[in-house]
């Protein structure tokens, strides 16, 4: 009776301890995530402030709504660096595997803060077709539905697995929607683009966070904290971009234009 009572106490003290763990995980998660997020509003607003000017005799271009641009702004919204600007942050999602493979955790949450500030480099050109009104109203819309969908993801006892093939697939097919679209030029197509992407990327809200979870418990009882410390920053890489997504699609529908 004694050896059952201490087996019994054994096992709780180790559930109450992975418990601990994985409260200690998420906040480790989500608190990556949010510096990133920072990091990247910050970079879009700084770059597009320093890409911008009032100043007629400081500019050197100008924007389709009639924005003027310095020498920053002409050079990385007008020339052929918008497209490295543009596409320098997949080429680093594409490394990031290798990153996490390869390099220690440390180095794979300063890969992660580099993408970010990329990210804010390369969003900054929102600043110029959108007021800040709406862009920050968009926001924090978005970040209502993000803590709902994610608290959602992480308490439901229903298994949502089986969602990731699916939206992954819807990935795949917006991606080709909007390269179509580039030549189609359609405003009912992209209004179409935009209803899926916000429905898509709130599903791999609640999938990701899921996803994140079972993936500690399956692993904390190994004790392996190098290869924790690299989930949890490769998890909040996916909740960034969970957010950043459907922050941008819903910025189609909500955002005021200049």
């Amino acid at each position: 009776m004694a050896q059952h009572q201490t087996i019994r106490t054994g096992l709780g003290a180790r559930s109450a301890d992975i418990d601990a763990g994985l409260r200690a995980h998420m906040n480790k998660v989500y608190g990556t995530m949010s510096v990133g997020m920072l990091i990247t509003a910050l970079a879009a607003w700084a770059i597009a402030g320093l890409a911008t000017t009032t100043d007629p005799a400081l500019a050197v271009g100008q924007m389709a709504n009639g924005t003027l641009l310095t020498s920053l702004g002409a050079a990385i919204y007008t020339t052929a660096l918008k497209w490295v600007v543009m596409f320098a942050p997949l080429a680093m999602i594409f490394a990031f595997g290798a990153v996490m493979a390869r390099a220690s955790a440390a180095t794979a949450q300063l890969f992660f803060y580099a993408f970010a500030t990329l990210v804010g480099v390369s969003l900054s050109s929102i600043f110029i077709f959108y007021t800040s009104f709406s862009i920050i109203q968009t926001f924090l819309v978005t970040a209502i539905a993000f803590a709902g969908l994610s608290l959602w993801g992480y308490t439901t006892k229903k298994d949502i697995s089986g969602w990731g093939s699916f939206l992954i697939m819807g990935v795949i097919g917006l991606l080709v929607a909007m390269i179509v679209n580039i030549f189609l030029a359609s405003s009912i197509v992209m209004f179409a683009i935009s209803a899926i992407g916000v429905l898509i990327f709130a599903g791999l809200t609640a999938y990701d966070t899921q996803k994140i979870k079972n993936d500690y418990l399956a692993h904390a009882q190994h004790g392996d904290q190098e290869w924790l410390a690299k989930s949890a920053i490769h998890g909040a890489l996916n909740l960034y971009l969970d957010f950043l997504n459907m922050f941008q699609f819903l910025l189609m529908f909500m955002g005021t234009q200049e």
